[in-house]
């Protein structure tokens, strides 16, 4: 299966299990669903996504609290999962996936550097986000979280009732 993309195989596990997935995305802008819908037949499986790159967005589409923004910023585990989860709500989803980063080459600073990203993942067994820093230009850190977004649906597929084990976990839920 290494040679299969990341996106086939999780659309594979999600129609095998009949589940439905959503996403939301800042950082990709809309990369994750792309790839979601390169796979003949995702509109089995995939109901759509937000695009939230500003705080408007994320507040208006999803019902992102003004108070955790304000609190903990944009690229944060708090608003990764606050994202993944109302996107699930939103759309009625069986699984939210959110992707909040600062793709570059500018924006960063000390404490959240460009390449930083949080991924969100909302499932019926918990929440979770998951933090990672790339080292790419700005296409490569966004197709790194996007397909990093996608394994981190398979692994959760794979494993059902484990939160996946990628990169530094800091789960809730």
């Amino acid at each position: 299966m290494e040679n299969i993309p990341i996106e086939i195989i999780a659309g594979e596990l999600l129609r095998k299990r009949g589940l439905r997935i959503a996403v939301a995305e800042s950082c990709t802008g809309g990369l994750i669903g792309h790839l979601l819908t390169n796979v003949p037949g995702s509109s089995t499986y995939f109901i759509g996504g937000c695009q939230t790159y500003a705080y408007e967005a994320k507040v208006r589409l999803l019902g992102i609290s003004w108070d955790t923004l304000e609190k903990h910023g944009a690229v944060s585990k708090e608003v990764a999962i606050e994202m993944a989860q109302r996107v699930r709500y939103v759309l009625a989803a069986d699984i939210g996936v959110s992707a909040t980063g600062i793709a570059g080459p500018g924006g960063g600073t000390p404490q959240k550097p460009v390449g930083l990203v949080w991924l969100g993942l909302s499932t019926p067994d918990g929440d979770h986000a998951y933090k990672y820093i790339w080292d790419g230009d700005r296409q490569k850190n966004k197709q790194l979280t996007a397909e990093q977004a996608l394994r981190l649906v398979v692994e959760y597929l794979q494993k059902k009732s484990d939160p996946p084990p990628s990169a530094e976990p800091d789960g809730i839920g």
